[in-house]
């Protein structure tokens, strides 16, 4: 009697206990996201986003589009984004199986001795088994069939880490998305670079023949005796310095070629460029939208906004583990203690069932520290999301900024060098026929050469800046 009362007894704690792990557990506060600005500018009115459109019809240069199609495939940051897209997919396969029963074939062999002072010992001495033998001191056990676990989702755990592990999966594949956008940003980046390579070698061509002919004449003038030797080596030194820009541009096309090629995956080789100047190419067209088509249109801000998700299942699924788990394991076969009765029906039969609840008890500690730290990296990707948000906005704020202002500066600048390059035909006349002097000419040809490049640099700027604006309203990988 007092046997049972302690059962009892011990049963109503047990159940206490259960109960106690139930409680809720706190959860951390989360601050509001802060709202997006309704545009980029003040004067803004587009609705349509430029981001949306596909990178195939945004650019239109054939041999830059042919460029970017090499990347897509042979890129290996790229195929580095494919593969975690695959290890994403596989979690979510193990996640999803781990909801079901698992079911699984055995075979098993053993030997048994028991002692002779235990209930199994004397209990089996002088028994009966087979053919009116006993019991053998070493038994043997030899098992055939099927052995099943599962654990029933009582609480939502197993779903909520399903739930985790796919929306991780969608974030590797917007990850993959920006990998791509950034590629195709980098790759027409370099190109329009090199584009405007090209052209500066082309004014450096042009100027280096201007400043050869100047000091063709400065040469006769110092026969003449209208000219001396200080004036020949100003004009010397001006072309000196005019080669060595030229040779420090053909080492800026061969790495800018050489980063285009590592972009595409494969060794150092020539680029295939337009040959119409980056003067005449007309920079892409940029319609804004409003800033909410960021949340839509960016890779990165989805990709925050699924880890966030993902990470509030992981917190689910954390305090999930403080509650009871229901288990239910079984097994069904054949088992005999000889090889030849192994498969003798119905005697050899066997099977078990078994239905268990369990809670922690001792081990609660590890599982808050396991909830605080679901519950901290949650305040983490809400803090990421919030950050990828502003960090987006502000890019695309920059760029349009940029763009307005590269417009100004290159009508400025356009103006300075056609100044600059009546100037020099002034100048070279007025030279020749003695009414300047060589320093007057040395200056125009410089300004010239000067004025020239940093109009190409600016040219240069203005297709970065619509390349990065199309990159940062979320365009490129569609």
């Amino acid at each position: 009697m007092n046997t049972y009362k302690h059962l009892i007894i011990i049963l109503i704690s047990a159940i206490i206990l259960l109960v106690s792990s139930c409680k809720s557990v706190e959860v951390a506060r989360q601050d509001f996201l802060q709202p997006m600005p309704a545009a980029f500018a003040a004067n803004a009115t587009d609705t349509a986003n430029v981001g949306a459109v596909n990178w195939r019809q945004y650019f239109v240069d054939p041999n830059l589009i042919q460029l970017i199609d090499t990347a897509l495939q042979s890129n290996y940051d790229l195929r580095i984004a494919l593969q975690r897209i695959q290890v994403a997919q596989s979690d979510v396969l193990l996640q999803e199986a781990a909801l079901k029963p698992i079911v699984e074939g055995a075979a098993a062999a053993g030997l048994t001795k028991f002692g002779l002072y235990t209930m199994d010992g004397a209990g089996n001495a002088g028994t009966p088994i087979v053919d009116e033998r006993n019991v053998p001191v070493h038994l043997p056990d030899y098992f055939i069939g099927l052995q099943s676990s599962w654990e029933i989702d009582v609480w939502g755990k197993l779903r909520n880490r399903k739930k985790a592990a796919f929306s991780r999966f969608l974030a590797s594949v917007e990850g993959k998305n920006f990998v791509q956008t950034n590629l195709i940003a980098a790759v027409a980046t370099n190109y329009y670079e090199l584009l405007a390579l090209d052209a500066a070698l082309n004014v450096l061509d042009e100027t280096i023949t201007l400043q050869e002919n100047a000091l063709a004449i400065i040469r006769v003038q110092k026969e003449a005796g209208v000219a001396n030797e200080l004036a020949i080596k100003q004009f010397e030194a001006q072309l000196l310095n005019s080669r060595s820009l030229r040779v420090e541009t053909l080492q800026s096309i061969v790495e800018n070629e050489n980063e285009i090629n590592f972009l595409l995956g494969r060794y150092p080789q020539p680029i295939v460029r337009s040959t119409v100047g980056v003067m005449q190419a007309v920079p892409p067209q940029i319609r804004l939208g409003i800033p909410s088509h960021l949340l839509q249109n960016r890779p990165d801000i989805r990709q925050a906004e699924l880890e966030l998700i993902a990470s509030k299942a992981d917190l689910n699924a954390a305090k999930a583990a403080f509650y009871p788990s229901v288990n239910i394991t079984g097994y069904a076969g054949f088992q005999a203690f000889r090889l030849d009765l192994l498969l003798t029906r119905p005697e050899s039969f066997a099977y078990g069932l078994l239905g268990g609840l369990t809670a922690p008890l001792i081990n609660r500690r590890a599982i808050q520290a396991e909830f605080n730290r679901a519950d901290a990296y949650q305040l983490e990707a809400l803090y990421n999301y919030q950050q990828t948000i502003i960090n987006a906005y502000t890019e695309a704020y920059n760029q349009v900024a940029n763009v307005n202002n590269l417009a100004q500066m290159y009508d400025l600048r356009t103006q300075e060098v056609n100044t600059l390059l009546q100037g020099i035909d002034i100048a070279s006349e007025l030279f020749r026929t003695g009414s300047a002097n060589y320093l007057e000419v040395l200056f125009a040809q410089q300004n010239m050469l000067q004025s020239r490049l940093t109009l190409l640099d600016i040219k240069n700027r203005q297709f970065n800046a619509v390349i990065h604006l199309y990159k940062a309203l979320g365009g490129g990988w569609q």
